[in-house]
């Protein structure tokens, strides 16, 4: 998406330390007072499918202090004093309105509180988990150094055995954010569009496991030959079983080794799909040598097939070797409470909700990714899912650690959600932005994750004035262009790769009294809810041809919510209003993919 280059600051006001400042909220939502009132936010496991029954939720309450003139939180050797500490709430990030806090751009940012481990923890390793938090983090458990981590994106865990102490337990965790471009940060940058938030900004929480334990799963439908190739990731080599089931019955048994791949067998599978998003359940044990389970978690796969194939002569996307077209809405994930995070799990629940309520199949998730649960809830409720990598924006300067580090968290985003059945592409570049190595980053994304498709550089016809552009890298699964309003002009397929409307539309509408208080804008403007809607469906009429005669089988509209200064969403930005005729855009979506799916023919 194209920038507008709007930065907003929010007013805030400072108040008397040990409480929270006197915060003003700008837009509520219909999760604003729940996310308010609870003492701790997002009470739900925050990992569907790496679960343990056994957990402690560190969300909620903390001492704070923060600001560009705060002790270096990537230098410190020792936990800085919190004499005049404020409070927050995690995992709101400080610039959020939710957070208590709601200061511009923070870059050092000290949280601290308190824990008790019960009883049923001793004789047990303790690991820390942080859902995410934006950039470099460092964590002092009773004042000793207990880990460090770099990247705002992806979850990350340290083991802090060797620092507890009985009874009473402070976790100090520092977390530094410059915000200088020369970090992934995609529309959460210097360049970016929107306020910056930096810090805290997913679930952090406790879990006692074993010495040897379950670190990560790798889960890989495999539809032709009916079995779901499994990899358990442990500190050692040991027996493992997998245990599949389908509405509480058990369907099969798989005994493997863990850090080796191993398959259960899943006799007449049935296929995940929009329309049917059928999950089977999957329990994982880690075994001792005497056959004692060390470590148990629960999860969930999809069996599901994306790849690439030709429909009446034409380079197409398959879904479980069938054509459907991609329709989907373009979803930045910005809230007006609480910005990067959204305020409660009900509300990123919402937002799928609506694109299913509207008809769409897709989202593409741009510049940004969401708590594992946002992926749980697309996969539960059926939408196919684009995944970005957040860009980076001054790729040419620091070459060696920035590219590394882009390359690094790549990696790690496509690790951590590499089980959800939701996701069937990866997109490493969008419109140029902060493109380098393109054709091999994206050849390399291809041959890591052989299961899904790539899109090298979404809207390579469009680039940022300040650089040179990359341009169409030639590989990857899709010929990709952005065009708004659209649809006319987008690309059409070549004889590898098919056909992609990355992005069009960005048709916005003034709603009064649910505007962001800066100046709104869109690519278009219509008059009415009425006109907006007939303007919707006449893009769609349009993408149909293009469907039908182009050989287009994927089109994305800008977009799900009103950003800030956008006002191009199908929702306002406050989640209070809906924009269009939803029934009517149900009916032209519906109809339109109905119509793709006739190609098949």
């Amino acid at each position: 998406m194209k920038h507008f280059y709007s930065f907003l600051f929010m007013a805030f006001v400072t108040t008397s330390t040990a409480v929270f400042a006197q915060t003003k909220v700008v837009m509520k939502t219909p999760f604003t007072d729940a996310a308010e009132k609870t003492s701790t936010p997002f009470a739900e496991y925050p990992r569907p499918q790496m679960q343990r029954a056994d957990w402690m939720n560190l969300n909620g309450t903390w001492d704070y202090i923060g600001g560009k003139n705060v002790t270096d939180a990537i230098a410190a050797t020792q936990p800085p004093s919190f004499d005049k500490a404020e409070k927050i709430k995690v995992p709101y990030p400080p610039e959020s309105y939710l957070s208590g806090i709601q200061r511009n751009q923070e870059i050092n940012m000290w949280y601290k509180r308190t824990f008790t481990l019960p009883s049923s923890y001793n004789g047990k390793h303790v690991l820390l988990n942080f859902g995410a938090a934006d950039y470099q983090t460092i964590v002092f458990i009773n004042n000793k150094k207990a880990g460090t981590h770099i990247g705002g994106y992806d979850a990350f865990s340290f083991d802090i055995t060797a620092y507890l102490q009985k009874g009473e337990n402070t976790i100090v965790v520092g977390v530094q954010d410059k915000n200088d471009g020369r970090s992934v940060s995609g529309k959460n940058g210097p360049r970016g569009d929107y306020t910056f938030t930096s810090g805290i900004w997913q679930t952090v929480w406790l879990e006692p496991v074993s010495a040897n334990y379950i670190q990560s799963i790798r889960l890989t439908p495999d539809v032709v030959n009916k079995k779901l190739a499994i990899k358990i990731i442990t500190n050692n080599v040991a027996p493992v079983v997998a245990i599949a089931s389908s509405q509480n019955k058990e369907i099969a048994t798989a005994n493997g080794k863990s850090n080796n791949e191993f398959s259960i067998n899943i006799t007449d599978p049935i296929l995940w799909s929009p329309e049917n998003p059928f999950l089977y359940d999957l329990k994982i044990q880690l075994k001792d040598r005497s056959g004692k389970t060390q470590d148990e978690i629960n999860s969930y796969f999809g069996m599901r097939s994306i790849t690439l194939g030709d429909v009446n002569g034409v380079k197409r996307a398959l879904l479980n070797d069938e054509f459907v077209l991609q329709l989907g809405l373009l979803d930045q994930g910005y809230w007006p409470d609480g910005i990067y995070a959204a305020p409660t799990d009900d509300a990123l629940k919402f937002d799928i909700e609506e694109s299913k309520k509207a008809g769409f199949n897709l989202i593409r998730k741009h510049m940004k990714t969401e708590p594992q649960r946002w992926y749980y809830w697309c996969d539960k409720m059926g939408l196919m899912v684009w995944q970005d990598m957040p860009c980076i924006w001054y790729q040419d300067e620091d070459t060696a650690v920035v590219r590394s580090r882009f390359r690094n968290e790549w990696k790690e985003i496509i690790d951590e959600h590499y089980n959800a059945p939701s996701i069937i592409t990866w997109v490493p570049f969008n419109e140029n932005w902060g493109a380098f190595d393109v054709k091999e980053i994206t050849a390399w994304t291809k041959q890591y994750d052989p299961s899904r498709l790539v899109n090298g550089n979404s809207g390579f016809n469009n680039n940022p004035s300040y650089q040179k552009a990359y341009g169409d890298p030639g590989n990857g699964d899709y010929v990709d262009t952005h065009i708004y309003v659209g649809p006319y002009g987008a690309s059409v397929p070549d004889k590898n790769r098919a056909a992609s409307l990355g992005e069009f539309g960005g048709v916005g509408l003034f709603v009064r009294g649910h505007l962001y208080p800066v100046a709104n804008n869109a690519y278009d403007m219509m008059a009415t809810k009425e006109d907006l809607t007939n303007k919707y469906v006449l893009l769609l009429n349009e993408v149909e041809q293009l469907v039908k005669y182009k050989g287009l089988s994927v089109a994305i509209y800008t977009q799900t919510t009103d950003v800030e200064h956008e006002i191009n969403g199908i929702l306002t930005y406050d989640r209070q209003v809906e924009k269009m005729d939803y029934e009517k855009v149900h009916e032209i979506n519906e109809a339109v993919i109905k119509s793709s799916k006739g190609l098949n023919k």
